[in-house]
């Protein structure tokens, strides 16, 4: 990417502030909430006392750009894994859904950081 043209695409590190289970002061527990995909096809997230590391897989939604992942990782050192999805809206925001298996599930709004 040149310096000072708008990124394209989602690969790159967000900054969630917003999921519909929990509250800002929350999310932000341990460390400031994020999401981030990487060119390679991985990537990794947290917020609260949950951390995932993601295996990702290009598609689109509502012919937006946008990822699906499934995920393994912890929450409060325990055991946890799922599924999710996040897509670009026109505005520049990413917007998504992650599941856990056998538990809850959450929306959420990021803007690049």
């Amino acid at each position: 990417m040149t310096t000072g043209r708008r990124r394209v695409g989602i690969t790159g590190k967000w900054r969630i502030h917003e999921m519909d289970l929990w509250d800002r002061d929350a999310l932000d527990l341990v460390d400031p909430a994020f999401i981030e995909f990487l060119p390679d096809n991985t990537g990794s997230f947290g917020f609260i006392a949950v951390r995932g590391w993601m295996d990702c897989r290009t598609t689109t939604i509502n012919d937006c750009p946008a990822l699906e992942f499934t995920w393994d990782g912890n929450d409060e050192c325990d055991r946890a894994c799922g599924r999710g999805w996040a897509a670009l809206r026109s505005d520049g925001s990413l917007h998504g859904h992650i599941y856990f298996h056998m538990g809850d599930d959450s929306r959420f709004q990021a803007s690049r950081e």
